[in-house]
């Protein structure tokens, strides 16, 4: 599950906002002028919402990649059930080790999974390896606000919020976007169009059913749902960003 295009911001059709998030990323690096791109990689794919969408869109190819079994198999039943079996594939590797050959695609997408990269700067240099020459990169992540001149690090209100949220759902540390160590980039904040998102997800969980079954579930999935509450928190007071970042390789 990621994010949605809350634009408006009381839009209520939350599966067709996050297709729209999707397309909006697109649109805004650049993707939708010239020519499509032909093969695509999805780093950190989850079930592969985004690949199969990707593929469909532009009459490519996608593979996908994920650290979960389980995620890589349900996203190739799901391609089969789609028709898309011969243009989206999905299978276990590491977006820090990743089994291509050298530029290989001609988009490469991360959506919502660098935030879970241990090094931000090694994870950026193998987007770009297999990345074609003239090939776009875009990374989409959950990451701390910049720091302001002079500022050395996040208030200690600021660190404990980010902490708590690590310790649910199982982050390393956070950083900004510039910690990304990406260079010749088009950046973008759009906290603002997804905090809606949150109000979402809590306000739907807020009924008899939910919270029974939220109750039987365990103190991890508890801890998960109060981790909701404290991003929200954080979109709110400005310390957590939702940064949109991408850039082309250089041509050879």
């Amino acid at each position: 599950m990621h994010h949605g295009y809350y634009v408006p911001e009381d839009r209520t059709d939350h599966v067709q906002a996050q297709i729209d998030l999707i397309d909006e990323v697109l649109k805004w690096a650049g993707v939708d002028e010239g020519e499509p791109p032909k093969k695509v990689v999805d780093v950190g794919c989850g079930i592969g919402g985004s690949s199969r969408h990707i593929a469909k869109k532009y009459g490519c190819t996608a593979q996908g990649i994920t650290l979960s079994p389980y995620q890589a198999n349900r996203g190739n039943e799901l391609a089969k059930e789609q028709g898309l079996s011969n243009r989206a594939s999905f299978q276990v590797a590491d977006a820090l080790n990743m089994p291509f050959e050298d530029s290989t695609f001609d988009l490469v997408w991360s959506l919502e999974s660098g935030e879970h990269m241990p090094d931000k700067t090694k994870f950026v240099r193998e987007l770009m390896r297999v990345a074609a020459p003239g090939g776009r990169v875009i990374i989409v992540t959950w990451c701390h606000r910049d720091l302001e001149p002079g500022e050395e690090s996040l208030s200690k209100k600021e660190e404990k919020i980010l902490a708590r949220i690590n310790r649910a759902y199982y982050l390393p540390r956070w950083c900004s976007v510039d910690d990304y160590g990406a260079v010749d980039i088009k950046r973008e904040d759009w906290s603002y169009i997804i905090a809606p998102f949150w109000k979402a997800v809590i306000k739907s969980s807020l009924n008899l059913k939910s919270v029974v079954g939220l109750l039987k579930s365990g103190f991890s999935t508890i801890r998960g749902a109060y981790a909701m509450l404290l991003m929200l928190q954080g979109f709110n007071t400005g310390v957590i960003k939702f940064g949109l970042i991408t850039c082309t390789k250089k041509e050879e």
